[in-house]
C-alpha cells in the first residue's frame, strides 16, 4: 500500500510555520471505506463492530494502544480475534484522497472523525513558531513517554511515498549534566528560570532553556544538581545541540 512517508529532518532547516504531531509508535494503517490495509497490502482482522464505526472515506493513521504499547498493538491486530480490540484507537492524521491543503484535509477531519465512534481520534496539530518551539515540544512529549515528533509542510498536498512535506524528527539523545547556575528569565519567564547553565560530562558548558514546565520553572533545580537533557547532536566542541531538560537526577 502506497502511503505517504517521512524524510529526516535537517536541523539546518527552519521548522517555524510547519505543523508538529506526536510520532506515534502505533502500527500504520491505510482505511480504505471498509477494511484497516498495513503498508504491505496485507488487510489487518478488525472486528465487525470497530469497522462498522468507520467512516466510509479513505483515511492514513495508526492502530495506537498508547504510550509504549507498541508490542500489545501489534499483537491485537495481528491477531484474528476480537479480543483486545477495545483498546486500540485509530489515530487519523491525514485523509489521502482529498486533493486539498494540509490544513483543509485537518478541517474536514475535524468535522468527520467525532462522529466515528471512541476508537478513532484526530491527531492535534500545533504550528511550529521555531527551533525552541520543537524542542520544547520534543522534551514534553519524551517525558510522556512518547517518541518524537512529526513536521508537516503548510499547505502541502498529500504525496504518495516517501517526500519532504513530511519530516521526522530523530530522536533525541539522552545525557545527565550538572547544574552550574541559573539565567534569570526574560519576556513572560521575567522571575522565575530562564535557562540552566549546564556542565556536560564530557566537560563541555551550554545553556538549556527548554523542555521546563511552569513549576520547574518556579523552582528550578538548584546548583550543583544531576539533570537529565536531551539533545539533537553535539558540535565539533562537544557542546550539546537543542538541548532540552527532561529531569532533576539527585544532588551531588
Amino acid at each position: 500500500m502506497n502511503v505517504l512517508l517521512a524524510k529526516k529532518w535537517n536541523p539546518k532547516n527552519d521548522p517555524t510555520g510547519w505543523w508538529m504531531s506526536e510520532k506515534l509508535d502505533g502500527v500504520r494503517a491505510y482505511w480504505n471505506g471498509t477494511a484497516f490495509v498495513s503498508r504491505l497490502g496485507n488487510t489487518f482482522a478488525a472486528p465487525d463492530w470497530y469497522r462498522a464505526a468507520m467512516p466510509r472515506t479513505t483515511l492514513d493513521g495508526e492502530l495506537w494502544c498508547g504510550r509504549g504499547a507498541f508490542q500489545d498493538t501489534v499483537s491485537i491486530v495481528r491477531s484474528h480475534a476480537d479480543k483486545g480490540w477495545s483498546k486500540v484507537v485509530y489515530r487519523v492524521f491525514d485523509a489521502p484522497d482529498m486533493m486539498a491543503p494540509f490544513e483543509e484535509r485537518m478541517n474536514a477531519l475535524r468535522v468527520t472523525t467525532p462522529h466515528a465512534g471512541p476508537n478513532v481520534s484526530l491527531v492535534s496539530q500545533t504550528e511550529c513558531d521555531g527551533v525552541e518551539h520543537l524542542c520544547e515540544m520534543m522534551a514534553f512529549i519524551l517525558k510522556q513517554g512518547g517518541e518524537g515528533v512529526m513536521l508537516r509542510q503548510p499547505g502541502s498536498l498529500y504525496h504518495f511515498g516517501r517526500h519532504a512535506s513530511l519530516l521526522k524528527v530523530k530522536q533525541f539523545a539522552d545525557a545527565e549534566g550538572t547544574v552550574l547556575a541559573h539565567e534569570p528569565g526574560k519576556g513572560k519567564h521575567v522571575g522565575r528560570l530562564g535557562a540552566l547553565v549546564m556542565r556536560a560530562d564530557n566537560g563541555a558548558t551550554f545553556n538549556c532553556g527548554t523542555g521546563f514546565t511552569d513549576a520547574e520553572r518556579e523552582a528550578p533545580p538548584p546548583v550543583g544538581a544531576r539533570v537529565t537533557y536531551s539533545y539533537q547532536e553535539l558540535t565539533r566542541d562537544g557542546v550539546p545541540r537543542f538541548p532540552a531538560f527532561i529531569a532533576t537526577r539527585d544532588y551531588e
